[in-house]
């Protein structure tokens, strides 16, 4: 991660609130990127709209600029965020939630307004990832008057977003997300497991011009299957690395012996370790 001194990053507690990385940085990052067909298409109509926006303009139609992606962990949400700022040629400024949430939630949503401005100022993509942290839904909170200030905040902030930047967040836990801020969100993709197309699609992305021994892509595609993204590239890393030490072909005993020493966070059943 490179980071640009002249970018003054909000801070709280003696730390930046977020990390900054580079379109340069952003690149390194998506290299082995794969979409499932509905997001890329998703995607590449936002993209298609911001090279349009004149026409946008003149129509009097809004420009989309927030994005919320939700799914398991693993499935390419991060990914998508280093994505859009590489393809935007604009920053990624990635908060640090740990940072931003305080144990006074005055001070969170201070801190939540604190990135906002940070963004409206300094064209980036702006992403914050577990949004439910502070966007919980006010309705069975048990600090609804506090956390109902933070939510607040950050309505504020998504009313008023009207900038050069993007905002995408992520999360797990869509169900607990405010309905209000939901609303106001022009843009939501959905994020699952890989499937058979796009499982093999990133396994061969993954292991690339890797010497290896026959049969050891299919190999590898049959015993990942339930797997996320995060934990194919582990494992794929974890077999290369054996390999290497071994100066032998990537085979299929190295995909399975680091699978079987990773330990996805999978039930038995969903695993086929051939």
């Amino acid at each position: 991660m490179s980071k640009n001194n002249n970018n003054r990053l909000p801070r709280a507690k003696g730390s930046e609130m977020a990390a900054f990385y580079t379109p340069k940085d952003c690149a390194r990052k998506v290299k082995r990127i794969v979409f499932q067909p509905e997001n890329r298409r998703i995607i590449e109509e936002f993209l298609t709209i911001l090279e349009m926006k004149e026409k946008f303009v003149e129509h009097d139609v809004p420009i989309p600029n927030k994005i919320v992606m939700f799914g398991p962990p693993g499935t390419g949400k991060t990914l998508t965020a280093f994505y859009m700022a590489q393809q935007l040629d604009i920053p990624l400024v990635l908060v640090r939630l740990d940072t931003i949430i305080h144990s006074h939630l005055g001070e969170t949503a201070s801190n939540v307004r604190k990135i906002f401005e940070y963004a409206k100022a300094s064209p980036c993509v702006l992403f914050l990832d577990e949004f439910d942290a502070i966007a919980r839904t006010r309705d069975n909170n048990d600090e609804v008057k506090e956390m109902a200030r933070v939510v607040n905040t950050l309505l504020q902030c998504l009313d008023e977003f009207e900038c050069g930047s993007i905002f995408m967040a992520a999360t797990n836990l869509q169900e607990e997300l405010d309905h209000a801020v939901w609303r106001r969100f022009d843009t939501k993709m959905t994020y699952g497991m890989p499937d058979d197309v796009t499982r093999n699609e990133y396994l061969r992305l993954l292991i690339g011009d890797f010497n290896q021994e026959q049969q050891t892509l299919q190999f590898a595609s049959s015993s990942l299957k339930g797997c996320s993204f995060a934990d194919m590239e582990q494992i794929v890393l974890k077999a290369k690395r054996k390999a290497i030490i071994e100066s032998t072909l990537l085979s299929a005993e190295h995909i399975q012996y680091s699978l079987e020493e990773y330990k996805p966070h999978l039930n038995t059943e969903e695993l086929q370790i051939n």
